[in-house]
Formats: structure tokens, sequence, C-alpha cells
């Protein structure tokens, strides 16, 4: 069977597949070249350094989002369906999610996500600085959350069960802690990630009945 000719899709799912094992500190040009047994100094033909071959990762991960929110759903329906969207791709490649929320990108998979959701925003009838601020705000727990499930180590380590370590605790010096011991020992990282999002999406629900209340 003939080998499939080099190119820059092959080169990035190449480097996917070596973050997904190992980590992103794992990738380099000479390591990817190895990975698909072919000279170093091909690959640059296709990706001109690391730079932008992680940027590629990022923006092939991105692309796999699903967005399937009905566009004339309400707002609160579309969010939910859109974070949740994101979260799905963190299942799907956990430690290359990572390195998307730490790149920025101004390509059309990396943009797409935030027209995507500054559109349900403002449709809400939410104003622009509005908008931006809550795009923010749901980001910053989306990346807090990712976190929290892979891990935050330098290789970002596999799903965790628990968040805190609280056997053993001396009762009298933490007496809350102590009695939520077997709550704080445990962690549903899907009802944690959806109950985040409802809290989100009641305060901003509040939010605009009070800006409206006062008009």
């Amino acid at each position: 069977m003939p080998t499939e000719p080099l190119s820059r899709g092959r080169i990035v799912a190449a480097a996917i597949d070596l973050i997904e094992r190992e980590g992103a500190d794992a990738v380099s040009m000479r390591r990817i070249a190895a990975e698909l047994g072919v000279g170093v100094m091909s690959l640059y033909n296709h990706v001109p350094n690391k730079d932008a071959l992680l940027n590629g990762v990022a923006e092939a991960v991105l692309s796999e989002i699903e967005f399937t929110d009905d566009p004339g759903a309400h707002w609160t329906d579309r969010v939910r369906v859109q974070a949740r969207a994101f979260r799905q791709i963190a299942h799907d490649h956990p430690r290359s999610t990572m390195l998307v929320v730490s790149r920025q990108l101004h390509s059309t998979a990396g943009l797409l996500p935030v027209e995507r959701a500054l559109a349900t925003l403002r449709s809400a009838g939410f104003d622009g600085a509005d908008a931006v601020r809550m795009l923010r705000m749901f980001i910053a727990f989306i990346v807090g959350s990712l976190l929290r499930e892979v891990g935050v180590t330098p290789a970002f380590a596999p799903v965790q069960t628990r968040t805190i370590r609280a056997e053993g605790v001396d009762p009298a010096l933490f007496p809350e802690v102590s009695s939520l011991a077997p709550l704080l020992n445990q962690c549903d990282h899907e009802a944690e990630f959806d109950f985040g999002v409802e809290l989100l999406i009641q305060a901003i629900a509040v939010h605009s009945g009070r800006k409206e209340g006062t008009r």
C-alpha cells in the first residue's frame, strides 16, 4: 500500500497524536519528522516552523467543534449547546485542547466560535460591551474547568476524578472540610461543568433584568 504523500494535514495530525500521548512539550519538528518517517527538512515545505505547527494543531481541533444550536432557539439554550460543543473537543483531544486555549488564533477556525458566541449574545439584546464581557467570563470558566479536568501539569496529565484531597484532615481545625470530605474527594466533571454553565446563564439573565429595570 503506497504511503500517503506528506502534507500539512498529515503533519498536523501527527502532532495532535503526539500531544495526546506525551503532551505539547514533546513536540518538535525533528520529533514529528521521526513520527512520520521523513526527513526533518521536508516538513518545512508545508509548515514554516514549530509555532505555525502548534497553531495548526489548535485550528484543527477547533474545526472539529460541531455547532448544533438552533439560531431560532432562546439564547440560553444556544449558550448551553455552544459551551457543551467546546467541552466535547476536550473529551476528544484533552491535551490538545489546552493548547487551543493558550494560543491566540486569527484564522477562520479560531474566530468562528467567538463570532458564534457574540452573535448569540447580541441577538439576545445585550450591547457590545456586555457581550464581550460575558464571552470572556464564559471562556475563563471553560478554561478553568478544562484545567481541572486534564490536570494542571506541564504535560497536562490525564483526567482526575477529584480536585481536593480531604481525607485525614483534623476536624477540629477544618470542620467543614472534614464533614464534606466525601463530596470533596469526588468530582463528576460533566455535572460540575453543567452546573457552572447554568449559574453563569442565570447570572447573565439577572444582569439583563436589572439593566432593563433601570431604563
